[in-house]
């Protein structure tokens, strides 16, 4: 039998055991995780904080015991110490104290990321929390209900920010949104779109704090203030969602780092040690809109890369065919997803491109149940390749972006997007599709 050990058990750890254990029966799997559970789903902590889900329970996918079933051995509630990457072996030590030693053939790394902490005086106080783990939603959802917690501030106004904050206003709360970009979700829409989500935010009652950034909380046991560059406002509870770094702790010294951090991966996802594979938020991708290695933390991505290295390491060569980054919100009804590189992003990395812009109903205008859908197509200027798209609809628009994924992923053109076959049905779209018009209108 040949021994893979997978440190850290969520999406892209689970994802490499499946395949190892599903197609492998020559592995010797053993995952340890230093949390209580495994396959949290921690983008449905918002539904549940908010009550539009029934239970916390549905937020898991997998259990300790199904994987025991298929043959894997778990450690969980263990904390991996140190790795020897020469002897390959792993130290590790439960939380009654036990320490022991594991060796391995092969070692997969699916140690995740870890909240931004900032440095500011009164960051030690209480009712101060992250949103990642299971513990920190169920620490949240228990001080939302609460009566005595009334105002709630909201540091980072990105995905995980922003559906926090509907969520704790659904449960009736007051709530700041504060960030220190202009506007909410920055770093995946151009200021178009983002001025449509900022609307519907404050139209919505969340209090919105641009431009603002935390510089210190004041209490005595527990937050009662946050204090900005620019005011002070009481608050009886601090959510801290300002992003993400990757957890490299027990390999930064062994493996070959991105510029950010994150294990530098190859196609297969192996490092610079042949025997070592990272996976999910703790390593890098590429990216088929900059046609290069980056880092974008999502959790598609991580199942993708850990299915990649489960079968890397199980005998099969499986390459990654690049990511795009694609991803959406619903927040009050407002739907929005992109792909690629939004037009600010796109110049940031100093990409001659071009944008075509078009709004239309989604329906013919006798359907009498009909939204407005806005689109922006962004391609670059010499090649007409395709580099990013973004929507925004009442209407559910996701499906359609998966068709700008595929694009960017091929290097399709805009030209090529002009006469796309898309069918046509009153109940679904127009005859003049809004995806087709947009590329029409391109330059």
């Amino acid at each position: 039998m040949r021994k893979t050990i997978i440190i850290g058990s969520n999406h892209a750890g689970i994802a490499a055991a499946n395949a190892l254990l599903d197609h492998y029966p020559d592995q010797d799997v053993t995952m340890i995780d230093k949390n209580s559970n495994l396959s949290y789903l921690g983008c449905g902590t918002a539904l549940w904080v908010g009550r539009q889900i029934d239970s916390s329970d549905q937020l898991f996918y997998a259990t300790k015991e199904e994987f025991e079933a298929k043959g894997a051995t778990i450690y969980l509630e263990t904390a991996v110490e140190k790795i020897d990457f020469y002897a390959k072996k792993v130290f590790c030590k439960a939380s009654d104290g036990t320490t022991f030693c594991k060796e391995y053939d092969k070692l997969i790394l699916a140690t995740g990321s870890v909240p931004i902490a900032p440095k500011i005086p009164g960051n030690t106080l209480q009712n101060i929390h992250f949103l990642k783990k299971f513990q920190d939603g169920q620490a949240v959802d228990d001080l939302v209900g609460l009566t005595s917690v009334r105002k709630v501030a909201v540091i980072g106004a990105g995905y995980i920010g922003v559906e926090i904050a509907e969520a704790i206003k659904r449960r009736g709360k007051q709530v700041l949104l504060f960030d220190g970009a202009p506007r909410s979700l920055s770093n995946y829409y151009d200021p178009e779109f983002t001025d449509e989500m900022d609307r519907n935010l404050s139209g919505n009652g969340i209090e919105l704090h641009f431009g603002e950034i935390a510089t210190a909380y004041k209490g005595s046991k527990q937050v009662e203030a946050i204090v900005t560059n620019k005011g002070e406002y009481p608050v009886d509870l601090v959510i801290n969602a300002i992003g993400f770094l990757p957890n490299n702790e027990l390999g930064k010294e062994q493996l070959e780092l991105f510029e950010n951090g994150a294990y530098l991966v190859d196609e297969n996802q192996q490092t610079s040690d042949p025997s070592v594979y990272a996976v999910g938020d703790c390593a890098t991708l590429y990216s088929n809109a900059l046609r290069k290695t980056t880092y974008i933390a999502l959790a598609t991505n991580a199942v993708r890369s850990g299915i990649v290295a489960g079968h890397n390491v199980g005998g099969t060569s499986l390459a990654s065919i690049g990511v795009q980054g694609s991803n959406g919100i619903s927040i009050f009804g407002l739907n929005m997803v992109s792909t690629g590189l939004s037009l600010e992003a796109a110049k940031k990395h100093q990409l001659d491109v071009l944008f075509t812009d078009y709004t239309d109903l989604q329906k013919p205008a006798f359907m009498t149940s009909n939204d407005s859908v806005s689109i922006r197509i962004v391609y670059e200027k010499g090649s007409r390749r395709i580099i990013g798209a973004q929507m925004s609809s009442r209407a559910d628009i996701s499906m359609a972006i998966h068709l700008f994924s595929l694009a960017i992923q091929k290097q399709m053109t805009i030209d090529e997007l002009k006469l796309l076959d898309l069918f046509f049905l009153p109940h679904f779209n127009q005859p003049y599709n809004y995806i087709t018009m947009a590329a029409l209108n391109a330059e």
